[in-house]
């Protein structure tokens, strides 16, 4: 994980991104913020495990599907199923070592 600070990066309202290998913070306090870097590590296993390219593909997918549905972009957002294993598990600092291979499945 490389990690990449700048306010340039990250889109408004967001704090933090995971662009397998780079973790972008939008300011270095975010470096320290123990629930956003579990959350962003979760994206980063969820990555690995559909070799990066699929991942983007799937995510990407899935946010204009969900913006159909809700037409709303921040429901669309929230309702991904990355997102949803993310935000659920964000606060279980332990949750990765013990996390099923493809997980995510079960927030679609």
């Amino acid at each position: 994980m490389i990690i990449i600070t700048s306010k340039y990066l990250i889109p408004k309202g967001y704090a933090a991104m995971a662009l397998f290998p780079f973790l972008l913070l939008k300011a270095k306090k975010y470096s320290n913020n123990r629930v956003l870097l579990q959350h962003e590590k979760i994206h980063f296993r969820q990555q690995a495990e559909l070799l990066i390219l699929p991942f983007y593909i799937w995510y990407i997918t899935e946010y204009f599907i969900r913006l159909v549905i809700y037409r709303n972009h921040r429901k669309a957002y929230i309702n991904i199923c990355f997102e949803r294993e993310a935000y659920a598990n964000e606060a279980a600092i332990n949750f990765l070592s013990s996390r099923p291979l493809w997980n995510f499945i079960q927030y679609l």
